[in-house]
């Protein structure tokens, strides 16, 4: 593997010996003091062009960097709608181990380059990248929620523990259910352990990408109950994790509501469980119309 200072020496090379890149800016966790140095970190770079075209050669840059075993270029592809602003990216995994993710930007977007907070300047031919100043998490730091973001967050929980998620696993339609599991169960309560995290720490921590940080920054008890939302196939397993869910989301919001002096949806919390608890003890084999839907106040 190409250590970290030939990969740099070759990032720079490369805009050296090309007129029409005038800077290069690193973005990604290797700007980020807080992170950890492992030999997967990428390399996210942004050239900072004058004209993007020519750099949509992929033979062109493919002869400097060295064999590629994998490229993606998210411009080109239908499957995921590229961002559609003019920028041209390639993401490359080398033989060697190491991968760049590579941006061409046009110089009139250097100052919109530079908005991350998370940005280090390896290049200036023309001193014409706005000062970024030490690199630093500020730009993904949690924020505080507004009491109506607060309570939609609460309502997209409990309505989908509530009734789609009890009808969903009662039907034993697993893709189904396992796709409602993360959009209105696990979202919901990332966010509102994001928000206890953030409250912890004075809202100057990020929860990294893909809630990367909440091991680091939850307490022991409350991560322990998060690690066990994450079920397997089986309908049981799936069952005992929608307790644990509403549990750890009614402890924390409460907490929260508290906290922030906002008004908890206590109503909404118990009814919810309350239809998740009848379900359950529904039998499988009986048909619509033959049981009684009525649940007790």
């Amino acid at each position: 593997m190409r250590s970290e200072k030939q990969m740099y020496k070759l990032i720079k090379d490369f805009a050296r010996k090309d007129d029409r890149i005038r800077g290069i800016v690193l973005n990604g966790s290797r700007a980020n003091p807080n992170v950890e140095r492992d030999p997967f970190q990428d390399y996210d770079i942004v050239y900072l062009v004058t004209d993007i075209e020519p750099f949509k050669d992929e033979n062109y840059i493919i002869n400097h960097f060295g064999e590629v075993m994998l490229m993606q270029k998210p411009e080109e592809i239908t499957l995921i709608p590229p961002e559609g602003d003019g920028r041209y990216i390639y993401l490359i995994q080398f033989y060697d181990g190491n991968r760049i993710d590579m941006q061409f930007r046009h110089i009139d977007k250097a100052e919109k380059v530079v908005e991350d907070s998370l940005t280090e300047i390896l290049l200036d031919k023309d001193d014409f990248i706005p000062e970024t100043g030490e690199p630093d998490e500020s730009s993904y730091f949690i924020q505080q929620p507004t009491e109506k973001y607060y309570w939609d967050c609460c309502s997209e929980f409990y309505f989908g523990i509530g009734s789609q998620i009890p009808k969903t696993i009662w039907r034993k339609e697993l893709p189904l259910l396992k796709n409602l599991i993360y959009i209105v169960l696990r979202k919901p309560l990332v966010q509102m352990l994001k928000w206890h995290i953030g409250n912890k720490y004075n809202f100057k921590v990020s929860a990294g990408k893909g809630w990367k940080n909440l091991k680091k920054y939850l307490e022991h008890d409350y991560w322990q109950k998060y690690k066990k939302t994450y079920s397997d196939y089986k309908y049981d397993n799936i069952w005992n994790s929608l307790f644990v869910f509403h549990e750890l989301f009614t402890e924390i919001a409460a907490n929260l509501a508290e906290e922030f002096d906002y008004k908890f949806p206590q109503k909404d919390a118990e009814n919810s469980i309350k239809y998740l608890r009848y379900v359950k003890k529904l039998p499988e084999d009986r048909k619509i119309g033959e049981y009684n839907y009525q649940i007790n106040k």
